[in-house]
């Protein structure tokens, strides 16, 4: 799920918590097994690459779905690929820039979870792409998911937490949030059927793109905060010192924009909505 090199929105971001990141996991997993289940159970790909294998959570549900197939993962976070390397010690797996990344050509199946929303506006689509072009023969496929969660409360929050001012944060975002590739918010994602007008004139067979909305139950605001931290909230979080209690007060003030934006539910859990964007190409 992490990306590679050059899609962080800061070259000086810290390197991915491969915990923090599965602290959720069997909620994180569902749109995995989603796009798994909509190749059918007779697609059998000999050769995949897992484009931002993350700590290996996809390549593993790759591997028991398609157990003979020769499976490589490749992800640009060295913490993440040494939990990757370390759950699946008979995988390959490469560190590599997806911007630049060609996957071998013949490639059955490109699969990726959770990477291409973090490239900004100017290359997501032009990379898409480009990996799709670099498999030439029929019967290849693309396949990849996406948060399309921008406007969700979540991540609206912390922008406005990161915009309100004066705070003691405002001087860190103030050189950021005007620098279109240094901000640390995401673009939003284009609209599908800009999607489907870059791959279809590259397949002979289908393009199919949907949504779902997860909604996943956590407890309190403060699982939001945990969930988005390993993600969305972590190039935030980057630009603030470690010290001097700035980034402590900056999450303050991110926890109580949640408590007036998601409701308790009866048993005191919140509900926090997870769009996912669903491309599946074949070549």
């Amino acid at each position: 799920m992490s990306t590679l090199p050059g899609d962080k929105p800061r070259e000086d971001a810290s390197d991915w918590s491969p915990d923090q990141y599965l602290l959720f996991r069997t909620a994180r997993d569902r749109a995995i097994h989603d796009l798994i289940a909509f190749l059918g159970p007779d697609y059998a790909p000999q050769t995949i690459v897992d484009l931002g294998c993350g700590p290996g959570n996809s390549t593993a549900l790759l591997t028991a779905r398609f157990p003979t197939a020769t499976i490589t993962g490749v992800d640009s976070s060295p913490a993440m690929l040494t939990a990757a390397r370390t759950t699946l010690p008979n995988t390959t797996f490469t560190q590599a820039n997806l911007l630049t990344y060609s996957p071998p050509p013949g490639t059955d199946l490109l699969f990726s979870n959770a990477v291409f929303h973090w490239l900004r506006r100017a290359d997501r689509l032009p990379t898409i792409t480009r990996l799709l072009q670099t498999q030439a023969r029929p019967g290849a496929v693309l396949a990849l998911q996406m948060p399309d969660n921008h406007a969700e409360p979540s991540h609206a929050a912390m922008r406005a937490t990161a915009a309100a001012a004066p705070r003691p944060w405002t001087p860190y975002f103030q050189q950021h949030l005007a620098a279109a590739q240094h901000r640390p918010d995401l673009d939003p994602l284009e609209p599908s059927l800009a999607y489907y007008d870059a791959l279809r004139p590259h397949c002979r067979g289908a393009v199919e793109i949907w949504t779902t909305r997860y909604e996943h139950l956590l407890e309190g605001v403060g699982g939001i905060v945990e969930w988005v931290r390993a993600t969305g909230l972590m190039p935030f979080l980057n630009v603030l010192p470690a010290g001097g209690g700035v980034r402590e007060g900056f999450l303050d003030e991110y926890r109580q924009r949640l408590e007036q934006l998601y409701p308790r539910a009866v048993d005191g859990r919140v509900m926090l909505g997870y769009p996912r964007r669903f491309v599946v190409a074949f070549r």
